[in-house]
């Protein structure tokens, strides 16, 4: 029989069947950045697709906010192991971005407003999975926060929903981003606990 020493039990998990493997709970909305929080005007955004081939797609923020939104309610799940329930967005689906922009792609890598870079498969950007999102909880979206707009992609850990953003590249081949370079997954599904190269 195992033993085990008092109070060596860890943080407890959270019984809703909402929370991934290894996450808790989290009634607040924690900031962590990997550097500083760049004060992106919104007179001065600008978000912009690049294809493969090199041709350019962008917008500007009237652009954007003269594109239909949604406002999407999600469970949010950080790879700090903190799952939020239920948060509620406003911003404009990936879809309606991508949907004149031909390319050959399968990956995409995510650029943001002071240098951050994250990859994806296209695939997970696309069929109303991902949202360029400019309002969280009814209110414009802070810079700490990754105002005035960071990509939102829920279904996977929260470090892919690039803060700040401001463009995509779209690639045939996958490359590493700012976090997988230093051993974070490619991926990063949360319910495959996916934090680290080899997960």
């Amino acid at each position: 029989m195992a033993v085990v020493s008092p109070g060596f039990r860890g943080r407890p998990r959270d019984a809703d069947t909402r929370i991934p493997p290894g996450q808790y709970l989290e009634k607040t909305f924690p900031v962590l950045s990997a550097g500083p929080t760049p004060r992106v005007r919104t007179e001065t955004w600008q978000f912009e697709i690049t294809t493969e081939t090199g041709k350019k797609h962008s917008w500007s923020w009237a652009d954007l906010q003269a594109l239909p939104s949604e406002k999407p309610t999600v469970d949010i799940h950080c790879v700090t192991q903190w799952t939020k329930l239920d948060t509620t967005w406003r911003g404009v689906p990936l879809d309606a971005l991508l949907a004149d922009v031909e390319t050959e792609a399968d990956y995409v890598m995510v650029h943001s407003y002071g240098g951050y870079t994250t990859n994806l498969p296209l695939a997970d950007l696309l069929d109303g999975q991902a949202w360029i999102a400019h309002e969280y909880n009814g209110a414009p979206l802070t810079a700490e926060h990754g105002g005035p707009a960071r990509l939102l992609v829920p279904h996977l850990y929260f470090w892919k929903s690039a803060k700040w953003v401001n463009g995509l590249r779209l690639m045939v081949k996958d490359e590493p981003g700012f976090w997988e370079n230093v051993g974070y997954h490619d991926y990063g599904d949360p319910w495959r606990e996916q934090r680290y190269q080899g997960d």
